[in-house]
């Protein structure tokens, strides 16, 4: 069992998740409430990211082979899409995205399912990122350790949810915009190498 894949898959789903980027936007979610009332809510949605992310975990491969679509295609088109959620993050594209949503809610309604548990946990990139990274190899034990370190990036989240409102006082905006750069250029690596080695698989190479 290679160690290093997994911390790949956990760092890959770190960055598209992006835990640290949703605090300030769970608080926004989230006005006026309590940390009790705060924390259900942050549970309820992380309940229902992981039982998405694990559908498509478990499923995603055999939803793409009856549609006639290889692997090495999706990795590729999961590349260009993480690529582009990287671009979001380091021009800020997708933190204006998510304080629109925010703005756009009703403060009374509850933000567990949308936005908070999709798009904003398990959305399109961390959803094709789960059917690509338990595609790299068909073993129970490789499909179990994905999971695991969904459910560990998840963990953090609910961490970050519980101290989102001391979080954001410490950070600052400023903080929280180079923490999502630099996580955003993690993230355009990682993708850049999702579409090297769908190339590779596609046999258009040698």
């Amino acid at each position: 069992m290679d160690m290093a894949t997994y911390i790949t898959a956990f760092v890959t789903l770190f960055v598209v998740i992006d835990p640290i980027g949703l605090a300030p936007i769970f608080i926004a979610l989230t006005p006026g409430m309590n940390g009790a009332a705060r924390l259900r809510i942050g549970l309820r949605s992380l309940m229902i990211a992981a039982i998405l992310l694990t559908l498509f975990g478990l499923a995603g491969e055999a939803i793409l082979s009856g549609i006639g679509i290889s692997i090495s295609a999706f990795r590729i088109a999961g590349g260009l899409l993480l690529f582009l959620t990287a671009l979001d993050m380091l021009f800020e594209r997708r933190t204006e995205r998510r304080e629109g949503q925010a703005e756009g809610d009703d403060p009374s309604d509850d933000p567990s399912v949308f936005p908070l548990a999709m798009p904003l946990l398990a959305g399109p990139g961390a959803l094709a990122t789960m059917i690509l990274l338990v595609g790299e190899n068909q073993g129970i034990a490789h499909i179990a350790m994905v999971h695991l370190m969904m459910l560990g990036v998840l963990a953090i989240c609910l961490a970050f949810f519980a101290l989102a409102t001391p979080l954001a006082h410490a950070l600052g905006r400023t903080g929280t915009m180079v923490v999502t750069r630099l996580l955003g250029m993690l993230l355009a690596a990682l993708s850049v190498q999702f579409v090297i080695d769908g190339l590779l698989g596609s046999g258009l190479f040698p």
